[in-house]
């Protein structure tokens, strides 16, 4: 007869949970809330508890299992623009863990085990808590090592920017279909994350998340005095935009690489431009 402990069995779900949801938000390059991914991991160990009890075998169903599921992604990732490819990363990532659990079981482990679908041990729960860390830790790596750009392929290169005084180091893509382009020198326009390239301005000419969204009334507001030919309106166009504006700013200088290319236009892009985190800026080829 398996005694399960009601304490040991939420816990280590709740971190299993969390370190699962925590890895497919890094993948998915959204913003790490903590707080609610913790908020959603505990309603998973929480589940987990529930189907052992008197009475509620019948959570244990495929339906309940799902919307128990769902409930977890809304708690943690609700609101977000890649809600739906978290959710998937987040199934992938528990069967790569479920698999991987299994996987010991056959080879004679006595490590976790799945019942009723959920997470269970004997162990002791140092023990547990510390192969978990070790699991996320290896599944985040072997996730990432997937879909990583690399800087030894040429991929990714090291920029620097220069406005006066002013400058910012940022990780930049060398994206073959970023066709943007200078209209006036006809060079390949740098596209930045505008919360990242703002140490190069004052405070009071920084553009806020407000005026990357409408470029067209920041230019009324900051493209004043002698600021005056500094910003620009770039038209673009990209998948499910056939006609947009974003807002550009002249720099004094571009490094790649530690190679000077001069003075650039750089547009400033209200929204992040990598999926994953891993560079904050494109750029085509030079």
């Amino acid at each position: 007869m398996t005694v399960i402990y009601v304490d040991t069995l939420f816990l280590l779900n709740a971190v299993i949970d969390y370190l699962l949801i925590l890895a497919a938000a890094r993948l998915a390059g959204e913003p790490l809330r903590r707080g609610r991914f913790a908020l959603g991991a505990a309603l998973g160990g929480m589940y987990a508890v529930a189907i052992f009890l008197p009475g509620l075998g019948f959570l244990s169903h495929p339906l309940c299992r799902l919307a128990s599921a769902a409930l977890m992604m809304l708690v943690s990732y609700g609101g977000s623009r890649r809600l739906l490819r978290q959710g998937v990363l987040f199934i992938a990532l528990t069967c790569a863990f479920g698999g991987g659990v299994v996987a010991i079981g056959l080879l004679g482990g006595t490590g976790l085990a799945l019942g009723n679908g959920v997470f269970y041990s004997a162990l002791d729960i140092k023990v547990v808590l510390l192969s978990a860390a070790v699991c996320y830790g290896v599944l985040t790596l072997v996730f990432q090592r997937l879909a990583r750009h690399s800087a030894a392929s040429g991929e990714l290169t090291s920029a620097r920017l220069w406005l006066g005084e002013r400058s910012v180091s940022l990780t930049a893509l060398v994206d073959t279909g970023n066709t943007l382009t200078d209209p006036a020198t006809g060079r390949p326009v740098m596209v930045a994350e505008g919360e990242r390239a703002r140490p190069l301005f004052p405070r009071d000419r920084a553009p806020g998340p407000a005026d990357l969204r409408d470029p067209a009334g920041a230019m009324t507001r900051l493209g004043t005095g002698e600021w005056r030919g500094r910003f620009r309106l770039l038209p673009y166009r990209s998948v499910g935009v056939d006609r947009g504006l974003l807002l550009a700013i002249r720099v004094d200088g571009l490094e790649l690489n530690g190679k000077g290319r001069g003075p650039a236009l750089v547009a400033l892009s209200p929204t992040p431009v990598s999926d994953g985190g891993g560079y904050q800026a494109l750029i085509g080829p030079m």
